[in-house]
């Protein structure tokens, strides 16, 4: 336990932030730090082929020790943090024995974690948490999966008697922002196919995820003395607001779940004369996909249409890009890998909770480059902010997830 927390503190103490308005891959420098401490780490654990490409991505292998032929697997995890909430100068506390109660993160700024708010806090009486000190995130999306993989790895480096085939990691930079498995070179990875260990809470094995894209709407206006002005004055800020409220509020993250689509409005910025709404649109199903990506053009055209005479043109201009796609179409092909998985899960006393991931992992853009990747549990809580929280037995336990898996997987092939 202690041994998982050390190594866990040690990593979400890097500060691994990405920024989206960066065009480099990583697109922070910083990421770097965290990706040369990875490659030292799997070198002295006595892991081989292990790279960093100048992208930042890392990989090793293990090789295997049986004599009969098993697919070559791999484990991934990302090493960025989200932009959403400063990972700067991380101070995770540890709270042993939780006692089901409130968790001060900061008593000078009144900062409390607690189960009235978070009931899944409740789950993990008795157990030991690590949480943020109340100022920045914690970074166990996704250092904790980076903790599980290393120490999966280690392990199995100092139990031989276990048997698996070749197996791969992987560490990708850039996750956050979407760009995670841009740049990762699937046929150099060389694996038949992989798990992104990315997900939430204990159990989960999730094979599902959103259809995604990101738009940007911008809006112009036109300045005039407000005393002088009608007629002839048209405030975007004005336009964007009353373009914004046409968008249906109990479709948004906040109303929705499960299966449920969504528009997010991400932000809105800018003055009189122009303003910048943007807006990311998810849904599981490809045609309702397609239907609110077509809203949204409609709302824009409707604007042009309506002030195309008094602006003198189009008052509007859309930006909409695909950002990744529902990786079922290319897993469901191959599901026995999501049945090994919720095998490994079963044969440890561990309830899958096979559900759609609400975002994204690299898992689902890999799984369109070629390489199926469900996401497994890294059990954490509450990511992208202050209120993050990881029960240190969910490490342990993904721990022994990914051990099984590669048990499975060369006992699976033997037997064939």
């Amino acid at each position: 336990m202690q041994h998982l927390i050390d190594r866990f503190v040690r990593y979400v103490k890097i500060d691994t932030e990405s920024d989206p308005n960066s065009n480099t891959t990583p697109s922070t420098e910083k990421q770097w730090n965290m990706a040369h401490l990875l490659v030292q780490e799997l070198t002295d654990m006595g892991l081989q082929d292990v790279s960093i490409d100048e992208h930042a991505y890392v990989m090793a292998t293990l090789p295997p020790n049986v004599d009969h032929a098993v697919p070559t697997i791999g484990f991934i995890s990302h090493f960025d943090t989200t932009p959403d909430f400063t990972g700067a100068n991380i101070q995770p506390q540890v709270v042993p024995n939780y006692d089901g109660g409130d968790i001060v993160l900061n008593a000078e700024h009144h900062i409390v974690l607690s189960p009235n708010y978070f009931p899944d806090l409740l789950q993990y009486k008795g157990q030991t948490l690590i949480t943020t000190n109340g100022l920045t995130l914690l970074g166990a999306d996704d250092k904790a999966g980076i903790t599980e993989i290393m120490a999966a790895m280690e392990y199995l480096v100092a139990h031989p008697e276990i048997k698996h085939g070749t197996i791969r990691v992987g560490f990708t930079p850039d996750e956050e922002i979407g760009r995670g498995a841009h740049k990762f070179d699937v046929e150099k990875f060389g694996c038949d196919w992989a798990y992104t260990m990315d997900g939430s809470q204990v159990g989960e094995l999730e094979y599902e995820n959103f259809n995604a894209a990101g738009a940007k709407i911008v809006i112009q206006g036109k300045s005039v003395h407000p005393g002088y002005a009608k007629g002839k004055l048209i405030n975007a800020m004005r336009l964007a607001t009353e373009l914004v409220h046409q968008i249906p509020a109990q479709e948004s993250p906040e109303h929705t779940s499960g299966y449920e689509g969504f528009y997010h409005i991400t932000g809105l910025e800018g003055q009189l004369e122009e303003m910048t709404v943007s807006l990311i649109i998810r849904d599981h199903d490809k045609a309702l996909f397609e239907q609110r990506k077509q809203f949204i053009s409609q709302l824009v055209a409707n604007l042009n249409e309506q002030y195309a005479k008094a602006f003198g043109g189009p008052i509007a201009t859309l930006t909409m890009n695909d950002q990744y796609y529902n990786m079922k179409e290319k897993v469901e092909p191959v599901f026995h890998i999501v049945d090994i998985a919720e095998q490994a899960m079963k044969d440890l006393g561990i309830e899958p909770l096979i559900k759609p991931i609400r975002g994204g992992t690299d898992g689902c853009q890999l799984s369109y480059k070629g390489l199926p990747c469900p996401n497994i549990f890294a059990g954490g809580h509450n990511f992208h902010g202050k209120y993050e929280y990881v029960p240190v037995e969910s490490i342990q336990k993904a721990v022994d997830v990914i051990v099984r898996i590669v048990e499975l997987t060369a006992e699976r092939e033997k037997q064939a």
